[in-house]
Order: C-alpha cells, then structure tokens, then sequence
C-alpha cells in the first residue's frame, strides 16, 4: 500500500534543519523564516482506508473559484488566492484598501491512486478531495533475482 506524502520544501528548510535539528529552530512563524514566500500552508487532514484517500484542507474566506488543483509529474498541487479590495469615497477623504493571500499544498501521490477519478468539493472553510485508489494491483510483481 503506497503512501501519501508533503513535497519536499526545498533546499533551505533541509540545510537549517541538518544544521540546528530542526526546520525552525527559533519557533518563528513561516512568514519571517521564509520571508519572500506569502503563501500560508494550512492545516491538512489525510485520512486512508481501503478504498481511498481523503484530505480535508482548512481554507476559510475563500471560494471555490479561488482553487486551483492539478496533477504533474505524480504531485497533487492545491494552490488558492484571494483578493479582496475596496474603496471609500466622502467629501473629506478616499479611502482604497486591498489585501492578497492565498495558501498552497503539495503531496506525492501514491501509484495506487486513479488520478482521473479524483474529486474536490469547497464547503464551509473546507476543502474536500478524494483520491480513489484502483481496484487492482497495478504495481509490477515482485522478481527475485538469483544471486550468481
């Protein structure tokens, strides 16, 4: 049974984790340790039984035309953004304010997992997708080689 696991972070969080033992050894939020990365990882449920994989993604304040899910290579990328704007307008004053943000995922998928027939809903703050996992055994069988 295959696993499903996070994409690597990268080469930085790997060189401080060898380094002090940990990814963030000073226990500061993402934003200053990666401070040219904006985009929050949120919280993720992965949840397996017999049939299929299951996450449940936090995304509160989002729609669901803020999502965008695709596969590459085997790796199940989340990305949303959100933006919000708006504009005040009184005889003394203007006001425009505007905020981004937006929060991304990645997971190495699993070769048991049918990529066509997987499906997302978007409900309450929560993002669904099931991951089916296939009927048969599509992974070679094992050979034994014979040692001369």
């Amino acid at each position: 049974m295959g696993k499903l696991t996070k994409k690597d972070r990268g080469f930085w969080p790997h060189m401080v984790k060898d380094f002090f033992g940990t990814e963030n050894p000073f226990g500061w939020e993402d934003k200053f340790w990666f401070p040219e990365k904006s985009v929050e990882i949120p919280s993720t449920n992965v949840i397996e039984n017999d049939k299929e994989f299951k996450l449940e993604l936090s995304a509160p304040g989002f729609e669901k035309g803020d999502f965008k899910i695709d596969i590459h290579d085997g790796v199940l990328s989340i990305c949303g953004e959100r933006k919000n704007e708006s504009e005040e307008e009184k005889e003394n004053y203007r006001k425009k304010e505007f905020s981004y943000s937006s929060v991304r995922r990645s997971f190495v998928l699993p070769e048991e997992v049918e990529q066509d027939e997987i499906k997302a809903k978007y409900d309450k703050g929560i993002l669904r997708i099931v991951l089916p996992k296939s009927s048969t055994k599509s992974g070679k069988p094992v050979r034994k080689i014979e040692i001369k």
